[in-house]
């Protein structure tokens, strides 16, 4: 990463946690700058978060101060009732919104566009210390994760007997979560369905610093979050049942290995604010541009035939899911951009 993206990403974090991002031009005095400046307001998943600020913060240089764009991280359920709360005009999400988050917007007359951005991996780490666990099957994944491990399942040795009889320490997103939704439906076949007694945060960095600072532990979250720090933690191989392993990689994710725990990322608009021009331009940015950001900040990007079908999309104002509120796993980006949207 060159340096003037580390210096536009070190300034878009502290403009997000502060609530507010502004960029000053001396050459656009007629433009509302600073506090009268239109806002744009994004919140929601973690995973998703390192795009948004990428690309909030590239927008708002264009702009020189003409509009402000925060990003808040509420995870991905938060962005959602932020959502049709009417809070924010976009929610960042790390997976498609459910059929009662369907229904809130419903009530509060409220619709959306549902507009993939990247692509993402899964992750599982463990501690760098970890010289025993060469790789994972989902199997292994389950017996850690499913809610009857919860008092059960607390050591190593109990989920493969060659392990060590060490205490298991998990760390993982909390039920808000995007990530943890998704997860869940990969290895347990049901979105939710997990053990209660871990680690969890709708904060990834918390679970980055907990794997890796117990030589124990072993946790998930998004590539990105495992990219940026790799050196001090190791990701798992999925193991499949013909014995063939993947790590996460660009390679794999795009070219459907990475499975079950590849998964597309997206961005819901709020059909209000995608009629100010200021957000309409934001996201025509973002899907020209945020492929770039995103592999940049570790994400697998958009095909450009893909980001280019999304953009038409939101062009055309075509509002709804194309998963009418049921979750699945192992979607690609193509097959999505061909369905018809349920609203």
């Amino acid at each position: 990463m060159n340096a003037r993206r580390l210096a536009i990403l070190a300034l878009a974090t502290s403009v997000a946690l502060a609530g507010c991002g502004k960029k000053e031009g001396s050459d656009s005095a007629a433009a509302p700058t600073g506090r009268d400046a239109p806002v744009i307001r994004i919140d929601g998943s973690s995973t998703v978060f390192p795009i948004a600020e990428a690309v909030a913060e590239e927008f708002q240089v264009g702009e020189r101060g003409a509009v402000r764009v925060t990003v808040g991280l509420s995870g991905t359920g938060g962005g959602f009732k932020k959502l049709c709360r009417g809070d924010i005009d976009i929610s960042n999400a790390s997976r498609p919104i459910l059929a009662e988050e369907m229904e809130m917007c419903r009530a509060a007359g409220i619709g959306f566009m549902e507009l993939p951005v990247a692509f993402d991996a899964i992750t599982v780490v463990v501690n760098v210390k970890n010289d025993w666990a060469k790789s994972v099957t989902i199997a292994d994944l389950k017996k850690m994760w499913e809610p009857a491990a919860q008092g059960q399942v607390a050591r190593w040795n109990q989920i493969r007997p060659e392990w060590p009889d060490a205490p298991l320490m998990l760390f993982g997103p909390g039920a808000d979560s995007g990530t943890f939704d998704y997860f869940t439906e990969a290895v347990m076949g049901k979105a939710k369905s997990s053990r209660g007694d871990y680690t969890a945060s709708e904060d990834d960095n918390v679970l980055v610093q907990g794997v890796e600072n117990n030589t124990n532990a072993l946790g998930y979250f998004g590539y990105a979050h495992y990219a940026s720090h790799k050196d001090r933690m190791r990701a798992l191989p999925i193991q499949k049942d013909d014995g063939t392993q993947a790590l996460p990689s660009n390679a794999t994710v795009l070219d459907g290995t990475y499975q079950p725990l590849s998964r597309p990322l997206f961005i819901y608009v709020s059909d209000k604010s995608a009629q100010r021009p200021e957000v309409r331009k934001l996201i025509e940015f973002y899907l020209t541009e945020g492929p770039a950001l995103a592999e940049q900040v570790g994400f697998v990007s958009l095909p450009e035939h893909a980001a280019q079908m999304s953009l038409e999309h939101f062009k055309a104002n075509r509002l709804g899911t194309v998963f009418g509120g049921v979750p699945e796993v192992g979607v690609t980006i193509d097959e999505l951009l061909k369905r018809e949207t349920k609203q």
